[in-house]
């Protein structure tokens, strides 16, 4: 990854508004909240419900895109009762909040708990289907005409999660304290408007945790088995434009072609991670449905003791996901610690202990992590026991 600010993106071509179609309509570019009245009226969504979550409801992004609904005469109501891990009874309380107020289609806008709180909510706002019955290893439930999903705008302000193509969102089950996917083939978002100037304001911690996120959606997602070169594209690619933008939007956070070029990497990331993800994500998950920590800050510091547990025997990979990062040393031990310096250089933490996970947990960590759906996509076969050493390991030094 460059260590000095070497931004080699056409940085007039970064700025530029953009519209794609891949792999669903996407709207890119500064200043783009501003056509989301038209955006509406070309989808005919007369009464959208903003869905965003408990620590952006006061943010201006919230305020800018409520005046531009107003100034389009599209009446909206906010619901922001989202926990940075979302839980079910919260998209219970979403859902009702939709029927209440005959809202036609859901404004999804913040962070990754924003999306997956927004996707929830859609996933059930038109029918009685129980939420867990679209848990991502049950057979997909029967959706007619007269209970179709809502519309999906999904507008993602930090550069991190990649959720905002995609229908998956993770949702914390309270009973259990374990987090699950859930997913149904027939909601996608009619559009994802990618916006750099909602970056801009992103305090460098969460800027950091959140580019960090992207970083390891790439990984884990070119990492995972399978022949899908669409993925692989999408994570190499992202992993590319992370090496040249990331110490700049850090570093130069008013640099709007690097906010641009990390949204963009954020977004080609979730793209990636359609192949499955692995143990960085399925350890994160139950952490974060424990403790209710950071996803991103979570991922960031497991990230190097699952890469020495995976990486090994994965040579072919590790070659292109450096050249990818312009690292000049392509070897598996020279790409974990390039990657632990990133994570030095953007001051992630070096343990769970650092961020109030006992080692207590470990064991039931553990066990709950093997019931991931991104355990079953890891590259490498682990065992309890084996799964196990990898959380003890994340909580006392994970670098």
């Amino acid at each position: 990854m460059n260590t000095k600010h070497i931004f080699n993106l056409d940085e007039i071509e970064a700025l530029k508004p953009q519209d794609w179609t891949f792999p669903v309509p996407i709207a890119y570019g500064p200043g783009r909240l501003s056509e989301i009245g038209i955006f509406c009226k070309s989808l005919n969504i007369k009464k959208p419900l903003i869905v965003t979550d408990s620590g952006s409801k006061e943010l201006p992004f919230i305020e800018s895109l409520k005046c531009v609904l107003v100034e389009s005469n599209i009446d909206s109501d906010l619901f922001f009762d989202i926990s940075p891990n979302p839980r079910d009874n919260e998209i219970v309380n979403g859902c009702s909040k939709f029927k209440l107020g005959n809202h036609d289609a859901i404004i999804a806008i913040g962070g990754g708990s924003a999306m997956d709180g927004g996707k929830a909510i859609c996933l059930t706002a038109n029918n009685d289907i129980p939420l867990w019955d679209f848990e991502w290893e049950k057979p997909a439930t029967k959706i007619g005409k007269d209970n179709q999903f809502p519309k999906l705008i999904t507008i993602p302000t930090t550069a991190g999660t990649g959720a905002e193509t995609e229908s998956t969102a993770m949702v914390t089950h309270l009973e259990k304290k374990m987090k699950f996917c859930i997913t149904h083939p027939e909601l996608k978002p009619s559009l994802a408007l990618l916006d750099p100037e909602l970056t801009l304001q992103l305090p460098a911690s969460l800027t950091a945790w959140t580019g960090a996120d992207a970083m390891i959606h790439a990984i884990e997602g070119y990492c995972v088995p399978g022949f899908n070169p669409l993925c692989d594209g999408a994570a190499l690619e992202s992993l590319s434009l992370i090496s040249k933008s990331l110490y700049l939007a850090l570093e130069e956070p008013d640099n709007l072609a690097a906010r641009g070029a990390m949204l963009v990497a954020s977004c080609l990331g979730g793209i990636a991670f359609i192949k499955g993800l692995g143990l960085v994500h399925a350890i994160a998950h139950m952490v974060g449905a424990e403790y209710n920590t950071h996803h991103g800050l979570t991922n960031a510091i497991i990230l190097p003791t699952i890469l020495r547990f995976n990486l090994p025997n994965m040579e072919e990979k590790v070659k292109r996901m450096a050249e990818a990062m312009q690292l000049g040393d392509h070897s598996v031990d020279s790409f974990i610690l390039n990657i632990e310096k990133i994570l030095d250089r953007i001051n992630i933490p070096k343990s769970l202990h650092e961020i109030g996970i006992p080692e207590d947990c470990a064991s039931r960590i553990a066990k709950k992590a093997m019931a991931d759906s991104a355990f079953a996509t890891n590259p490498r076969t682990a065992t309890l026991d084996e799964v196990y050493e990898l959380v003890v390991t994340c909580i006392n030094k994970s670098r």
